[in-house]
């Protein structure tokens, strides 16, 4: 009898977790975040929005869309096992954080151009090694971090440069970060409404194994 109800038992189909067990997808969120807050900055950057208080729009942004809201994307991203994930936007999130903190003191502090090139050529290193780990990921995100490694560049060199502002350096890198802002915010359209439709319905060109948890900042 225990033999037999112990066979019964093992052929009972195992209760599957429900859908809302499962942590949700926070790459949209985190790309979002980054989009929105890239694209003003860089819209300022290319001197075509000529307002001085543009300022601060963009730093309401770094400081809880850009950094707290990305920051937090990041965290979820480390619980749920993806070290891409969680390094982009952790970092990317103190970034913003960084900028809210440094843009105002800036103002105050005008001779500080070297020293705004060296903060900003570093972290064109830091995105140019993540376009490498990019290439596993997608090539939407790819895009991203490709066009980010460009907008850094441009922005160091930029800074580094003396004279009056806006620098043709900086000007040209802010077309570079629209562009960026827009390849983000594609990524995150992606995400969200794959999901949602659970099909992919804008392409992102996978480009990592299926079974690769890297792979959720573009979107399944």
């Amino acid at each position: 009898m225990n033999d037999e109800t112990t066979d019964l038992s093992s052929e009972q189909p195992r209760a599957q977790p429900s859908r809302s067990a499962i942590p949700g997808d926070p790459a949209p969120l985190g790309l979002a975040g980054f989009a929105l807050t890239t694209l003003l900055l860089s819209i300022i950057n290319t001197n075509l929005l000529k307002e001085t208080a543009a300022i601060f729009p963009v730093l309401a942004l770094a400081l809880f869309y850009g950094g707290l809201a990305q920051f937090a994307a990041g965290l979820i991203e480390f619980r749920r096992g993806n070290t891409f994930g969680a390094t982009a936007f952790v970092s990317y999130g103190a970034f913003w954080l960084a900028y809210w903190w440094l843009a105002p003191r800036l103002v105050e502090a005008p001779d500080a151009h070297r020293a705004l090139g060296l903060f900003l050529l570093g972290w064109g290193v830091f995105t140019g090694y993540m376009a490498v780990a990019a290439l596993r990921v997608s090539l939407a995100v790819l895009a991203v971090f490709m066009l980010l490694t460009v907008t850094f560049v441009l922005l160091a060199i930029g800074a580094f440069q003396t004279g009056a502002p806006p620098q043709t350096a900086t000007q040209m890198g802010g077309w570079f970060g629209i562009a960026t802002g827009l390849a983000a915010w594609y990524a995150s359209a992606a995400t969200v409404i794959n999901d949602t439709h659970g099909r992919p319905v804008l392409p992102v060109g996978l480009r990592g194994h299926s079974s690769d948890r890297t792979g959720s900042p573009a979107g399944q």
